[in-house]
């Protein structure tokens, strides 16, 4: 009996070294494949909470920087971010800080390229959204309307349609041309919640523009939709 077994056992033993060296080069492989995919996975993961804490510190002192109004220290620090977290949200909320106390402190160049920035590297629709509103309203104050236009051009967050369709209007009053500025308006006003107090600024823009604000349904047959 004890033979036989040994018989068996001596075969499934030839039967595994001859399974493992017809598979076991391509075994081994996947088993390292998979076991580096994991430990590039769990390195990623650190470097990308690495890479977060480090840019949140720095994000505190852009802030920091901003307000102490010292436009040679806001240039320095924002500059670093840009330079080494351009992907992370605190870059693209450091763009759009940086931006507004350039304003404050008469430097709308510096301002326009701030927000130029995080138009172009931000991924998020919303902080792309709002430095787009942005950028088109200092091209306004510029009085470069056909720049301003095609900032608020292509697709926006659905959050700010309202406000893009407000914004072409401010425009199109300030080109001369009533007709795109009316439609425009009343888009504005048809998008906006009811409950919204800029609807209601939006109603006076289009009454000094010589419309009275009809009822939602009268709008829709207005302007086709």
């Amino acid at each position: 009996m004890a033979n036989h077994l040994d018989l068996e056992e001596q075969e499934q033993l030839d039967q595994l070294k001859h399974f493992w060296k017809q598979y076991g080069n391509i075994i081994t492989w996947v088993l390292i494949v998979v076991l580096g995919a994991f430990a590039s996975w769990n390195f990623y993961q650190y470097w990308q909470r690495s890479q977060s804490v480090q840019a949140a510190a720095l994000f505190d002192e852009v802030d920091r920087a901003a307000q102490s109004a010292d436009v040679a220290r806001i240039d320095r620090v924002f500059a670093d971010m840009k330079d080494r977290f351009p992907s992370t949200a605190y870059a693209q909320q450091s763009g759009l800080l940086v931006a507004q106390q350039y304003m404050s402190l008469g430097k709308p160049d510096s301002a326009e390229a701030a927000l130029a920035w995080v138009v172009e590297k931000s991924s998020d629709s919303g902080y792309r959204s709002v430095a787009r509103l942005r950028l088109a309203a200092l091209l306004l104050e510029s009085k470069k309307f056909d720049a301003a236009l095609s900032q608020l051009e292509g697709t926006f967050d659905p959050n700010f349609d309202a406000l893009v369709a407000d914004r072409k209007g401010d425009i199109y009053v300030l080109k001369g041309n009533k007709a795109k500025a009316v439609a425009e308006y009343e888009k504005a006003y048809r998008l906006f919640d009811p409950r919204t107090e800029y609807r209601r600024l939006v109603e006076v823009k289009l009454n000094a523009q010589g419309v009275d604000v009809p009822m939602p349904d009268q709008i829709s047959v207005v302007t086709g939709k």
